[in-house]
Parts: C-alpha cells; structure tokens; sequence
C-alpha cells in the first residue's frame, strides 16, 4: 500500500465521500486503470417455488492507487456517488482471507 496518492477520486486523500452500503467481493478483472471488476455471490429464495437460486453480479468500482487491489483479492466496497458511466463504488480495503 502507498502511503499517500494523487487521486482527486480518492475516500482518503482526494474529496470524495462514501455513503450508503458496504459489500465485499472477489476481484475478477484489474485490466482497466482505477476500475477494477468485483463479482458477489448471492443466494436467493423464491417462496413460490421453495427453491434457491444462486447467482453472481459483477460491479465496477474504483480503484485508488494507494490501495491497488489486484486479480483474486478479497475486498471491500463503500457506494458513493457516480464517478463514471458504470462506477458507483469504491475499494475501501482489502478483506482478510477470513472475512469472506
């Protein structure tokens, strides 16, 4: 982790504030720079049919240089607002192995 960075998108050291829910996830795709791709497991009931349906969403958030998440880390998210055409959170931190 860096000690300071020069992102104006930062929760840390740029103006931005986070706000709203938490989530963590897997990383899948650290391609795109400050933007990674984070995938979410979900298990839901359909009462009507009393079964469960599992299922995964994906979710662009933005990556600060001074945490640098990379592809298979566990991390956590914070909403914020809209920071781009399909980024609306923000890496937070990473998640211990455990937390998962």
């Amino acid at each position: 982790m860096a000690d300071r960075c020069d992102d104006k998108k930062c929760f840390r050291h740029g103006g931005l504030k986070v706000r709203g829910e938490m989530l963590h996830g897997k990383v899948v795709s650290a391609k795109s720079k400050h933007t990674v791709v984070v995938e979410r497991d979900q298990t839901r009931y359909f009462s009507k049919y009393r079964k469960w349906a599992r299922g995964t969403s994906r979710i662009s958030a933005h990556n600060p240089p001074c945490i640098n998440a990379k592809l298979g880390d566990l991390v956590n998210l914070a909403e914020t607002r809209k920071l781009s055409k399909t980024k609306a959170w923000t890496v937070v931190g990473l998640s211990a192995e455990g937390d998962k």
